[in-house]
């Protein structure tokens, strides 16, 4: 950068080398949408689409799946097959969040990005080629490695990189690329691996049949593409210059910061920067980062109640979002009319995400859960009463998957704000990587009763811990509109 740089505000830039940590930071948290947008919605945005599309790409196909790889595998009895690839997907979610994620506050948000795509790849590629169950399930496991690093380093990313005063707005923003790729995992398993049929029992356009008897693989192969793809626009993510004013890199966050106010100066002139806080002159060894998180009381309180609320958040989410259409199957709809009804719910899915990027930011973080349990809690009840007409089951279904999404992106946006730039990735991780074992008590746990309970019971039963991590939620922090080195300094 020259050293006689025109100021945003007018006057001059200091020299290269000169800015300081604070100083950088001001100039970051004033920067327009338009400044982080390829990075922070864009690139990251690519990544989290892959991220979901992995998730989600299991929930319809599996039948066709389950058939071809497990001797004895019907559709009747799949639902018990599924248990085993959701639960290994969970556990490479941990993996991602608590093993991966925390070297990102060593080593860089960017190179973590990369290596969890790569996990996706990777997975991605086993699962196509899968000939066995056992096989089957490995390449999952890999998979789910790419959720749980890619929302925790994600959206550390876009926490450190985003302005103070539109954090879950742009968190929200990236979301609905996440909805999109829950969408194709759903819409392309009704397309390639179920039989064609009248709507609503089916997709009248759908290819399975004896001449195309594979389409799961080719849902895996489309994994693979998406996630090179990726990999490839992560070569042109900047670093979180937080991350760097973090390592003592001031130059080069300043030049990461140039560059990004040289792309807000194309739309006009930008505001002048305001500090907020000190900072720090140069990071804390990693071990003393982690004593400090569970040490210090403010973090150590944030990180136990986080971790309760997404476990309890989980239990909901996971139940609905990777088994719907067994669950679903396990009540009184057939496998294809279950498929429906879930793809309906992808919309619903797609929908929350457009309107959390609007008005994700309307609201403290902490009143989106109540919302999303009370739209839940409606839609199951609407499923359950009136689902015996196909057109109240879609209503029900778009509110559920309406309602146990919307909550996800501000708390998202929640937990990145709850800790230090220093273990924010760490903490992320800890916090996502635990609470997703409530998603494994959903699968293991709940699912199974669904057959023995009454469709009202088995619905709400899969809602309520939704409303247990609407309690909690508002015993966390108001962290909406403040800086982060305020909100955890």
């Amino acid at each position: 950068m020259s050293s006689t740089q025109e100021r945003p505000g007018g006057g001059a830039a200091p020299p290269a080398g000169t800015s300081t940590g604070p100083a950088l930071v001001a100039r970051l948290d004033r920067l327009p949408r338009s400044a982080v947008a390829y990075a922070a919605t864009g690139i990251i945005g690519l990544g989290m689409f892959v991220a979901f599309y992995c998730n989600f790409n299991i929930n319809v196909s599996f039948i066709q799946t389950c058939m071809q790889v497990k001797e004895g595998c019907t559709p009747a009895n799949a639902a018990s097959a599924e248990r085993l690839p959701v639960v290994l997907f969970l556990v490479g979610y941990m993996v991602g969040c608590l093993v991966l994620a925390p070297i990102s506050d060593r080593i860089g948000r960017r190179p973590l990005i990369a290596t969890v795509l790569a996990f996706a790849v990777v997975g991605s590629l086993v699962t196509a080629l899968a000939t066995t169950y056992p096989v089957f399930v490995l390449g999952r496991a890999i998979t789910g490695v790419v959720l749980g690093g890619m929302l925790a380093v994600g959206n550390t990313y876009i926490g450190e990189i985003a302005p103070a005063a539109a954090r879950a707005r742009y968190t929200a923003i990236t979301f609905v690329l996440c909805t999109l790729g829950a969408m194709f995992g759903i819409g392309l398993g009704l397309l390639f691996t179920t039989e064609a049929a009248d709507f609503p029992n089916g997709l009248p356009i759908a290819l399975a049949g004896p001449d195309f008897a594979a389409g799961w693989r080719w849902i895996y192969w489309l994994a693979v593409i998406a996630g090179v793809l990726a990999l490839a626009a992560v070569s042109r993510l900047p670093e979180s210059p937080r991350w760097l004013i973090e390592h003592g890199r001031i130059e080069r966050a300043e030049q990461v910061v140039a560059a990004l106010e040289e792309r807000g100066r194309r739309r006009g002139p930008l505001a002048e920067p305001v500090a907020h806080v000190d900072l720090p002159e140069h990071e804390k060894p990693t071990a003393a980062a982690y004593r400090e998180l569970f040490s210090v009381a403010r973090y150590r309180n944030r990180t136990l109640l986080l971790v309760v609320m997404w476990f309890t958040g989980y239990a909901t989410v996971f139940s609905y979002s990777t088994g719907s259409t067994t669950v679903l199957t396990g009540l009184h709809f057939t496998p294809p009319v279950a498929g429906m009804i879930s793809a309906v719910g992808g919309i619903g899915f797609f929908a929350q995400g457009l309107f959390s990027a609007k008005f994700s930011e309307s609201i403290e973080r902490r009143f989106w859960l109540p919302i999303g349990a009370a739209l839940t809690v409606l839609g199951a009840i609407i499923i359950a009463t009136l689902g015996d007409s196909i057109g109240w089951a879609f209503v029900g279904s778009f509110i559920v998957f309406f309602g146990f999404n919307v909550w996800v992106p501000p708390t998202f946006a929640l937990s990145a704000e709850s800790f230090p730039t220093r273990i924010r990735s760490a903490g992320f991780g800890l916090v996502d990587g635990l609470g997703v074992t409530g998603g494994m008590v959903g699968v293991l746990v709940i699912a199974p009763l669904v057959p023995h309970l009454s469709a009202l019971t088995a619905l709400l039963l899969i809602s309520s811990f939704q409303i247990v991590a609407a309690v909690l939620a508002q015993f966390t922090p108001r962290t909406r509109n403040r800086a982060l080195e305020e909100v955890s300094p």
